[in-house]
């Protein structure tokens, strides 16, 4: 977490007394400085922050470096009773820069976040002017966030805070959120924004859908409905899921597209299986045989015996009844004696 000592500017011109940011701009911001020194302290224990404003009768600082909430309610509630005249945004930022320049502790880096939601009027209106405070911030290391709302909205989209935060910054060190009118809170979009990034430990990658619903306007909408800035885990688990998914969801199309016609089926088992062939005329007769002499209750062997005698001719065949007919009336007459 970064170690830093932040001097917050309150814009507390004439023009916080307008109701477009609910519930009027000052207290819209009053809600903000909150939010902003318990983020910061929250996440370090030796940050540092101070709180000023930039109209009234001048830039005053109202609350040095502190680590106290009180001290910042307190100074909140002093610039409510100062709130009036406009805004002097140039001398308010170099205060800011010489109260950071005493502070104690030299080892804390020093950032400056600025409220703006009125014109830019003086020499905060000449964009050269800007530029070259913004290259004088930049080699003294001071990091600058600037919150453009109300009239400050427009300004912010192109112009002179553009130029301011593209001078002053260093790598990605300074931010610009602008926040146009709407039924979110001034905390909220802040809360949700690269500004309080870091502090959060939050990569600003994660915070990208939600850093365009600030610039746009919109608290809300984020995606998965999910505030990334509230449960950044949840929020990175739920994108990691949603590209799976699409991967799948390209590969098992791919799989598809690539797969060849099927081939004809493989023949069955029983069409395989070639059909016996038809039996021969003599093979019927011989199976008919066996058939027929099982069936009288002889030896299937027998059936061959019969085969031979059909090649001897009648005459013989009667020779042999006959004689077989003789020795069996001789064995029986045997057998009476």
């Amino acid at each position: 977490m970064p170690l830093e000592a932040t001097m917050i500017i309150l814009d507390n011109s004439e023009y916080m007394r307008n109701g477009d940011y609910q519930p009027t701009r000052f207290d819209a911001q009053k809600d903000a400085v909150t939010t902003v020194f318990q983020v910061k302290v929250d996440s370090n224990p030796e940050n540092l922050v101070g709180l000023m404003t930039m109209a009234g009768k001048g830039p005053e600082v109202l609350a040095t470096n502190t680590k106290d909430i009180g001290h910042i309610l307190q100074a909140l509630h002093t610039a409510a009773d100062r709130v009036g005249g406009t805004a002097d945004i140039s001398t308010a930022i170099s205060v800011a820069q010489l109260a950071l320049k005493h502070r104690q502790n030299k080892n804390l880096r020093q950032r400056i976040i600025v409220f703006v939601g009125s014109p830019l009027t003086g020499s905060g209106s000449d964009e050269a002017s800007m530029v070259k405070l913004a290259k004088k911030l930049k080699k003294n290391s001071v990091n600058v966030d600037v919150v453009a709302f109300g009239e400050g909205a427009d300004l912010g989209q192109s112009g002179v805070l553009r130029a301011f935060v593209d001078n002053v910054s260093q790598g990605d060190s300074s931010h610009l959120v602008v926040v146009s009118p709407g039924p979110h809170l001034l905390s909220d979009v802040l809360n949700s924004s690269p500004i309080l990034a870091g502090d959060r430990g939050i990569p600003e990658e994660v915070l990208a859908e939600s850093t365009g619903g600030a610039a746009g306007g919109a608290a809300g909408g984020f995606e998965f409905g999910v505030d990334p800035s509230l449960d950044p885990e949840l929020a990175m688990a739920l994108r990691m899921s949603m590209d799976e998914e699409a991967a799948r969801v390209a590969a098992a199309a791919q799989a598809s597209a690539s797969t060849s016609v099927p081939a004809a089926p493989v023949a069955s088992a029983a069409e395989v299986v070639s059909e016996p062939a038809e039996p021969t005329e003599d093979e019927e007769e011989a199976l008919l045989k066996q058939a027929i002499a099982m069936s009288e209750g002889n030896d299937v062997e027998m059936a061959a015996e019969d085969d031979e005698d059909e090649d001897i001719s009648e005459e013989e065949a009667i020779a042999r009844a006959i004689q077989m007919s003789l020795d069996e009336s001789q064995g029986k007459e045997k057998d009476k004696k």
